[in-house]
């Protein structure tokens, strides 16, 4: 439905007495999800089956337009079903309608680079895979987010062709001075509370959407920074190809009703690419979960499906986005840091992080350094509740408040007379250090960095301490590395399925930005063009983006092979070589990092793909045991699980493996699909510890045309006892020009 549907409501609630006023807050909103048509009522449009379902009173309240249109959308392309607007009594009377499978409540989920494009090695030549990927030309990124400022220059089209003939998206922008659809930007809609909310709906007032979008899919430009720092040529993954934009977020939320109209019509435009920078359902089963739903189709129609593996870490088994049948994006460090160091009296020095580094550094010199925390207060240790005469003139050293409250602060220090200010992690967030717009001279150091700097506030009554910008520094170590934020596996919806799926960049990205009245940037207010954001948000663009140059290159694979060219080809070790390392720089898990952090030079040419069609999901999905009913309303269509085969989580055909494994081996099948030269030969190759076996029949595959599929088997035993602690080893199919691995998790077991 159009988003003007949404403007009805609101207007006939501001003329009703209050007496009707009361009646319509009554009413909830609701998806309603049904069973597929069979053939019954098939001459009729979705909205009129749709509005069949309405129980008799709202029917017919909604012909005559009391209180509005009780249908909000009509899903058509990725969810069966519809939003409406009921009162209690309605939605039981629904619930017992044949035909109606289940309500769901509307609830509402929150928002989950001149560096990145040469850390991930694409460089701007004739010879490289970004140009022969045409950097991404001529296919369609659909983004849901906060929306876009269009006038940006990373949104120009210069050297884009125009959009893609079979392209049926629409352009919802307003007459915008130097702004609009254009060969970069060829759809944008708004829905719902995002539409409402907005003079100009699909226009971002929050940043972040404009942000996603640049990273995916900005065209270049020069000299992009924020205040001279992280400066260079920006541009998105894939800055030729074109995007869709729909606003289905506020500033602060997004509506799972609007998420689902998006996708629907995201999916019925054309686009090639989801982006989804979103936080989603975690443990929920996928029957239950309309976002799976949703992702299913799409993936069914050949879109890749590119989702935030959310900010709930580093605690075990906070992934989102979860089904096998979208790639789930972490988030990883780069090797660039925007630094300024701490220098304390006794002639320590620690380095941290801060976009804000004025030409007149007020915290230069040596000052008094305070810890108000020091007397166990939690509200003191993180600065909550500060005394002038405690901070003023002082550098104060203040616990983080965890993923957001850095900012606020130092505001708090600030407008108490503190001058500078030290901002140490909790031991859970480890190494990892945000670059933020501080109002004051600050660093963001480590909890290693942070006690040290404790401990000597603590030794003496007079410590002191300066702050040095350092600016840009490139080739900091160790790098990648994977953020504390980052959610991690496994997945409590399917935990025989390894999430996330890959690591990309996802800290202290620089991109496109819309300012807004709610993101203070810099304490003066000026507006900026480029702003440093951090999240799981930032990671899924770049996978995205990454997604379209691979769909640019192979059209004709589907986002199962992109997404196994995207795992098989990860990085598992640093710059230096050494294993991939976590926020507490200790050995990054499987569970923290997927397959490992993403390689887009190697996934052009992985030379083989464990590929997956819609129909090979049916069988896992019988037996994940959600019965018939729950398979069919993933699949959108009957499924009969006593007539197929069902297989267990590990034999999918995944690019990795996750093994319970007991006192008894486990084999399970693969199949690889040749998409690298026609004659070639590998050879299985298997990292293990010393207490696992790891047998593969054959040990050797061979190719003599392209697109080629072999099977084989993995037999995973312990080679002694059990260890309860669990396992990780990597299956690597190696040929004289390819490297291709899968990652093997034992879990541990659990008591």
């Amino acid at each position: 439905m159009e988003s003007r549907w949404f403007l009805a409501p609101l207007l006939v609630l501001l003329s009703l007495p209050l007496h009707g006023a009361a009646r319509l807050q009554e009413r909830k909103n609701y998806i309603v999800h049904l069973e597929p048509r069979d053939g019954g009522g098939v001459g009729d449009s979705v909205e009129e089956w749709h509005r069949s379902f309405l129980p008799h009173a709202a029917e017919l309240e909604s012909a005559d337009g009391d209180g509005g249109p009780r249908i909000i959308y009509s899903y058509s392309d990725v969810f069966t079903g519809f939003a409406a607007r009921l009162t209690d009594e309605e939605a039981e009377e629904l619930r017992a309608t044949e035909g109606c499978v289940r309500l769901y409540p509307e609830v509402f989920l929150p928002l989950s680079t001149t560096r990145s494009p040469g850390f991930l090695g694409l460089h701007l030549g004739n010879e490289g895979f970004w140009s022969r990927s045409g950097f991404g030309r001529g296919v369609v990124i659909g983004i849901l987010d906060t929306g876009i400022l269009p006038s940006h220059p990373s949104f120009g089209d210069d050297g884009i062709q125009p959009p893609p003939k079979e392209w049926k998206g629409t352009c919802e922008f307003k007459v915008i001075a130097g702004g609009g659809c254009n060969n970069k930007i060829i759809g944008a809609r708004a829905f719902g509370s995002a539409a409402v909310n907005s003079t100009a709906p699909p226009v971002d007032d929050a940043g972040h959407g404009t942000h996603t979008a640049s990273t995916a899919a900005g065209n270049f430009v020069e000299n992009a920074n924020v205040r001279g720092n992280a400066d260079g040529t920006a541009s998105g993954m894939a800055p030729h190809a074109h995007l869709a934009i729909y606003k289905v977020c506020t500033r602060s939320r997004c509506s799972i009703m609007d998420i689902i109209a998006g996708l629907d019509a995201a999916v019925k435009d054309g686009v090639d690419v989801l982006s989804f920078s979103i936080g989603a359902y975690s443990g929920t089963q996928f029957n239950y979960d309309p976002i799976a739903i949703a992702a299913f189709k799409a993936m069914e129609r050949g879109i890749v499906v590119s989702c935030a593996a959310g900010n709930a870490g580093p605690d075990p088994g906070t992934v989102g986005n979860g089904a096998p049948w979208m790639l789930t994006v972490a988030a990883g460090t780069m090797d660039r840091a925007i630094r300024t160091d701490v220098k304390l009296g006794n002639g320590e020095e620690f380095h941290g992080e801060s976009l804000f580094q004025p030409g007149n550094n007020s915290a230069a010199d040596p000052l008094p350094l305070v810890y108000p925390g020091a007397d166990g207060s939690e509200t003191s240790r993180d600065c909550s509740v500060l005394r002038d005469a405690e901070v003023n003139g002082k550098v104060v050293l203040c616990e983080s408040r965890g993923l957001n409250g850095r900012i606020e602060a130092g505001q708090t220090v600030a407008a108490y007379g503190g001058v500078g200010m030290i901002v140490m992690n909790k031991a859970a967030e480890g190494y990892t250090t945000f670059a933020d717009a501080h109002v004051l001279p600050a660093s963001h150091v480590s909890y290693d960095a942070g006690t040290k700097i404790a401990s000597y506030v603590n030794s003496t009554a007079n410590a002191t301490a300066s702050i040095v910008f350092k600016g840009t520094v490139i080739g900091s170590y160790p790098s990648p590395a994977v953020t504390f934020f980052s959610s991690r596996g496994p997945s409590k919806a399917s935990p025989g399925i390894l999430k996330p799926d890959i690591t990309g960049p996802g800290m202290n990205i620089l991109a496109a930005w819309a300012p807004s009245e709610s993101h203070t940037e810099f304490s003066d207010g000026v507006g900026l063009s480029f702003f440093v954001e951090s999240g799981t948000s930032m990671s899924t663009p770049h996978l995205s983006g990454i997604a379209a140059l691979l769909k640019s290159l192979h059209p004709d694979w589907s986002p199962a092979a992109i997404k196994s060219a995207i795992m098989t080809t990860s990085d598992a070790v640093d710059r230096t070589g050494l294993p991939i390392k976590d926020e507490q720089y200790r050995h990054a898990t499987f569970y923290a990092m997927g397959a490992g952090y993403v390689n887009p030079a190697l996934a052009f040419d992985p030379g083989l793909v464990y590929d997956l069609s819609a129909d090979d999901y049916i069988p896992y999905l019988c037996g994940l045991g959600i019965g018939d009913d729950g398979v069919k309303e993933i699949a959108h269509r009957p499924v009969a699980c006593g007539s197929i085969k069902a297989i267990t989580e590990a034999e999918l055909n995944y690019p990795s493996l996750v093994v319970n494994l007991l006192s008894q081996p486990i084999t399970v099948n693969r199949t690889v699909t040749n998409v690298g030269k026609p004659n070639s030969v590998y050879t299985a190759v298997v990292d293990m510890p010393k207490d696992v076996s790891v047998i593969v029949q054959p040990p050797m595959l061979r190719f003599t045309e392209l697109k080629e599929k072999q099977s084989f088997t993995v037999t995973v035993r312990w080679a002694g006892q059990p260890n309860v602690a669990g396992a990780e080893c990597n299956l690597k199919w190696v040929s004289d020009d390819y490297i291709v691995r899968s990652p093997i998790v034992i879990p541990a077991k659990v008591e």
